[in-house]
């Protein structure tokens, strides 16, 4: 039977009621306890890594989770986290650059409800994940909910209450998981060893364009930080307005040796520079990354690791427009 590592980091699935709202309270071993079915999916250890709200959850917890699984990955066959929702798919992305070509399945799932309740999808959820871990073909970082595997750099938590709460952007869902049974739609070969990083540069700033938008934010954010994440309108584009102002404010921020990629607020198709005057004098005027299709979460998360990687800007794009995991398409 395959050995899974269950890695338990809080969240809505752990959580009990308090005076103040939920709070996780749940330690891995009574989340395992609540799947007895688990058992005869594989020979599973549970391991409590913290207990936190996913609200709280962020670089320094990524590095965390990466670590763990280096020091037990020749010890499993496959690794399953629990995690709250409101930062998983940062989480699924920050891991998909942290630890890749994974030929071992790092699957993190959560739930709506907590497996406290009596009505939750906590549960399926939980035993979803184990079974797509403990699966021949699966391999990398994905997120297990709602019956569907979503690749780590692909999955955007889309609705607040709803137990299908997730969406793959922009690329296929991986499998579906039903009566027990794990259903591939796309297969890759598996690569033959992981590779694995240690550091992460979270110094990146992500700014909402809205109408009238002021240049002077960039010079204040080039102060404090190596990376900005710029949502433009549309397709991406970057308006001049009368005066030219927000394009010369974001021209000091790249020539300072600040990196500036450029995506879009439309959650779906990407961003496209090249259609649009207002994207094609943005492109020719900065030394910008566009990011097409990724998601919001992969592109702040990739930064930090590239950044992390190099201290030049020309080497962060390099390292940044090197597709991981369907990035990058």
């Amino acid at each position: 039977m395959k050995r899974i590592l269950l890695i338990a980091t809080g969240g809505t699935i752990a959580s009990k009621p308090t005076g103040e709202g939920l709070a996780p309270g749940i330690d891995s071993r009574e989340l395992l306890e609540c799947v007895p079915e688990a058992a005869d999916i594989g020979v599973i250890t549970a391991e409590q890594l913290f207990n936190l709200d996913s609200s709280e959850v962020y670089a320094r917890h990524w590095l965390a989770m990466a670590a763990h699984i280096e020091e037990r990955y020749d010890d499993y066959d496959g690794f399953v986290i629990t995690h709250g929702t409101d930062t998983m798919a940062y989480t699924a992305a920050a891991l998909s650059y942290l630890i890749q070509y994974s030929p071992k399945p790092i699957v993190i799932t959560g739930s709506q409800k907590s497996i406290y309740a009596r009505d939750t999808d906590a549960r399926r959820n939980l035993l979803d994940a184990l079974r797509y871990a403990a699966d021949d073909g699966a391999h990398g970082v994905t997120v297990v909910f709602d019956g569907k595997a979503i690749i780590g750099t692909r999955a955007r938590k889309m609705r607040t209450r709803s137990y299908n709460a997730f969406s793959s952007i922009d690329y296929p869902e991986l499998a579906v998981i039903r009566e027990d049974r794990v259903i591939p739609y796309i297969e890759s070969p598996k690569p033959a060893s992981p590779v694995f990083y240690r550091n992460m540069d979270s110094r990146v700033f992500v700014l909402r364009l809205v109408p009238g938008q002021d240049g002077a934010i960039f010079d204040a954010l080039a102060e404090r930080y190596r990376g900005v994440v710029l949502e433009g309108f549309g397709m991406g584009g970057i308006p001049m307005y009368e005066d030219g102002r927000l394009l010369q404010a974001l021209q000091r921020f790249t020539r300072a040796g600040r990196t500036l990629v450029m995506t879009t607020q439309v959650p779906h198709e990407g961003s496209d520079l090249g259609v649009y005057q207002v994207g094609v004098r943005a492109l020719n005027a900065l030394e910008a990354i566009e990011a097409h299709t990724m998601t919001i979460e992969a592109i702040v998360t990739k930064l930090m690791w590239a950044l992390a990687q190099a201290d030049d800007s020309a080497r962060v794009r390099r390292l940044f427009c090197r597709p991981v995991a369907k990035d990058l398409l």
